[in-house]
């Protein structure tokens, strides 16, 4: 199975130069936020392949939702038996949506302990913000959160992908890292995934 992650940049070569054959093998379609409803509803609309979706803190999804597509924010989804995680959002940095503090973020995790039970963890954790002290920036605003480090040392999932900083903020800024078993992401503008 290929997954092909898309996070705050929308790439020319999959809407203005777009070609169905691009996506002959990718079999999901999942946006790590801050991208235009209309790209999401646009990929998913044109090649026909799930579109699963969590917010960025630039997304206004509230009032112009990705039509066709499925969120999957505070939810476990389960395609074709592989198990996706989504917690959108990123550290509060001032009055603007989709952002948490650090307590909010883990009262967010705290209320999937049931889902988590029930479908016995997941493979793929799907976030904006990174984890704190792993491909996070030094600011409020892209510094990533801790308790992200407690669910993946717990339910050790295969991926952590994530977006938010983009990789032209600087050499610093990481595609790949590791944590422990999981190998984490940055799914700026996209990244491709083949479980």
């Amino acid at each position: 199975m290929k997954i092909l992650f898309l996070s705050d940049e929308e790439s020319p070569a999959y809407w203005d130069y777009f070609q169905k054959e691009t996506f002959e093998d990718i079999d999901l379609i999942v946006s790590c936020g801050d991208l235009k409803a209309e790209y999401l509803s646009f990929l998913t609309t044109m090649t026909s392949i799930p579109v699963l979706y969590v917010k960025g803190n630039h997304d206004k999804y509230e009032v112009n939702v990705p039509e066709g597509c499925i969120s999957i924010e505070d939810d476990i989804y389960e395609f074709e038996g592989v198990r996706l995680l989504g917690l959108g959002g990123c550290q509060r940095y001032n009055r603007g949506d989709n952002q948490y503090t650090e307590k909010e973020m883990h009262r967010r995790i705290s209320k999937l302990r049931w889902k988590l039970f029930w479908k016995k963890g997941f493979d793929i954790l799907v976030t904006h913000a990174p984890a704190l002290g792993v491909n996070d920036g030094e600011d409020l605003c892209h510094r990533g959160f801790a308790c992200f480090h407690d669910l993946i040392k717990k339910y050790k999932p295969k991926y952590f992908v994530h977006g938010h900083l983009h990789l032209s903020y600087g050499s610093q800024i990481k595609r790949e890292a590791q944590m422990g078993e999981t190998k984490v992401i940055n799914a700026y503008n996209h990244y491709i995934i083949e479980i």
